[in-house]
């Protein structure tokens, strides 16, 4: 099972690499896609970007489900490893106490 998320997340990954990479830059420069030209091709530069932010979104979205999913599912077999479980109880050690001779008298 984890096998299989890995292996959708990657491809969640490549695709949305290719979406962001498609999608026109604000400069114009390296955009590829949804260049301006006339032509009344299948879809507008508008309705073009649209889908492709609309693509991008659904992707990182499911980006991260699979990361989830994936860390969840990476922890799920493993054990605690806290210091305090490990740590024994510490016992008690009896301090000599040193004779310092009779006491004086308190005077009153």
């Amino acid at each position: 099972m984890l096998t299989v998320i890995l292996v959708i997340h990657l491809l969640i990954a490549i695709a949305m690499i290719g979406t962001i990479l498609l999608q026109r830059s604000e400069g114009g420069a390296l955009g590829m896609g949804g260049g301006g030209g006339g032509g009344g091709g299948f879809m507008t530069g508008r309705s073009t970007a649209n889908m492709l932010t609309r693509t991008t979104g659904v992707l990182a979205a499911a980006f991260m489900v699979t990361s989830l999913a994936l860390s969840i599912m990476g922890n799920a077999d493993r054990e605690s490893t806290s210091i305090l479980d490990k740590a024994e109880p510490a016992k008690a050690v009896e301090q000599p106490v040193e004779d310092k001779g009779p006491s004086a008298p308190i005077a009153k």
